[in-house]
């Protein structure tokens, strides 16, 4: 056999990630939101950027044949640099009139300490450091000794300003723990008698885990009286400084929406919340003017090219999700038509070989994508569910069975509460082929407790 060196010209094909291709692909993938803030860190970024005010909600059909785009006008009007506004177009914006948040945990009391009478120096520099030592959920992050050693004062004086301060709003404030956060609420109430704050100080493992009878062996009561304790204790707020923690709020903002029109559904892509590009108006003049320097020219030319492909790109995105969409709803028509009973199990790879798609832009696709329906909004990865065989030969989805499951045991005795294996033979008896450990995954998927823990004395 010969071997030797030698120069070859071969034709291959393979793809190429060039940074539009990773541009488009990720503009896929984010969610309205998502968009939005990446469409404003490109015009930052870019001069040539323009950012309109959202337009209105785009309709289209997915098996029209495309049309030849004109990218100029998507950008917008290169030669005035602006767009034509309809007159009926609405600036109405929910979001601008959603309450913003109030003082935080800190702010609260320490206006309410203004109002305590009486309080020297040092006691009120001792609820300042308090205050200052409190989490997000509103307990004592230090023990009273280290208050103590950091402020030179009394471990008595401590304590003593710590009472004031756990009997300021909210109720059960500054508590040591989760024991004395409900004890302070109990007081607060006049619901403390003996045997309540018995079980909150020494049994409240027991209390969750719904041991009732021991407890009621321990504290010489009946279950029945334990259950209405633990009844009582469930409206109490374990975490009473939450409601003052300033947590960013992520609004759920409907990618498409899908509306009834007649007996068929239309798929609206909601563009009402994605501002618009367009060409900055200067940098288009600059463009056209001969005296500019060619270093410019070709600033503003690479800078143009990267808008084009960024308006491609949202074009894409836009033609893609309402292809998916429309490809979902043609599949699951009798959810739409009769409720979350008749969804059918669906994958990924049907949807994308219906709409000629690979799999992974599937799940781009759909990734934290939300779509408003007749039956309220989801999200689109929900209509993505497994398949349970039946006694007929045919199939349903697992979310259906789920609903199933949660209708049954709502409807149940609460003094015999269904077990995992009764459900599952009633779900038998329905024709649906279920196993017991089915059953119970499914319920701890939806967050139900056990039968033992159901269970009503």
């Amino acid at each position: 056999m010969n071997m030797g060196l030698g120069l070859f010209q071969e034709q291959t094909l393979k793809l190429v990630m060039t940074p539009e291709l990773r541009q488009a692909i990720t503009i896929l993938q984010y969610s309205a939101i998502d968009l939005i803030s990446y469409l404003q860190e490109q015009a930052n970024e870019n001069p040539v950027i323009d950012l309109e005010a959202p337009r209105e909600i785009a309709t289209a059909k997915a098996e029209k044949p495309t049309p030849e785009i004109d990218w100029k006008e998507i950008v917008g009007n290169r030669a005035s640099g602006e767009y034509t506004v309809s007159k009926n177009e609405s600036t109405y914006n929910p979001l601008d009139y959603v309450q913003q948040g109030a003082d935080t945990l800190y702010e609260h009391l320490e206006s309410q300490l203004g109002y305590v009478k009486g309080f020297s120096p040092l006691q009120r520099k001792i609820a300042l450091f308090l205050i200052g030592n409190l989490d997000e959920k509103g307990y004592l992050e230090v023990t009273l000794e280290e208050a103590g050693e950091k402020l030179g004062a009394e471990l008595l004086e401590i304590e003593d300003v710590l009472s004031v301060l756990q009997h300021f709003d909210p109720v059960g404030v500054a508590a040591r723990s989760l024991e004395e956060c409900l004890l302070l609420q109990l007081e607060h109430l006049a619901l403390d008698d003996e045997k309540i704050v018995q079980v909150v100080r020494f049994h409240l493992q027991d209390l969750a885990d719904k041991r009732y009878q021991r407890i009621a062996d321990k504290v010489g009561c009946t279950p029945q009286d334990v259950q209405t304790m633990a009844d009582l204790v469930r409206t109490l707020n374990p975490r009473p400084g939450a409601a003052y923690s300033r947590v960013e709020t992520r609004y759920v903002i409907p990618d498409v929406a899908v509306e009834k029109v007649g007996n068929e559904y239309v798929v609206l892509v909601n563009d009402i919340a994605t501002p618009r590009l367009k060409i900055n108006s200067f940098y288009e003049k600059m463009l056209s003017q001969q005296k500019s320097q060619e270093e410019a020219k070709q600033f503003i030319h690479e800078k143009l090219n990267a808008a084009m492909w960024l308006a491609k790109s949202l074009e894409q995105r836009r033609l893609t999700l309402m292809r998916v969409t429309q490809a979902i709803v043609e599949m699951q028509k009798d959810f739409f038509d009769r409720g979350v009973h008749y969804l059918k199990p669906m994958t990924q790879k049907e949807i994308a070989e219906r709409v000629n798609l690979h799999e992974s832009t599937i799940s781009r696709a759909t990734s934290n994508k939300y779509v408003q329906t007749p039956r309220g909004i989801f999200e689109l990865k929900y209509f993505f569910t497994s398949a349970l065989s039946t006694s007929n030969g045919e199939s349903t989805s697992s979310e259906s069975v789920k609903r199933r499951i949660k209708a049954l045991i709502e409807q149940e005795d609460r003094k015999a509460p269904l077990s995992d294996q009764k459900l599952g033979e009633m779900l038998q008896s329905e024709g649906i082929e279920i196993s017991r450990r089915t059953v119970a995954k499914y319920r701890e998927e939806m967050m139900i407790p056990s039968s033992a823990k159901r269970k009503r004395f």
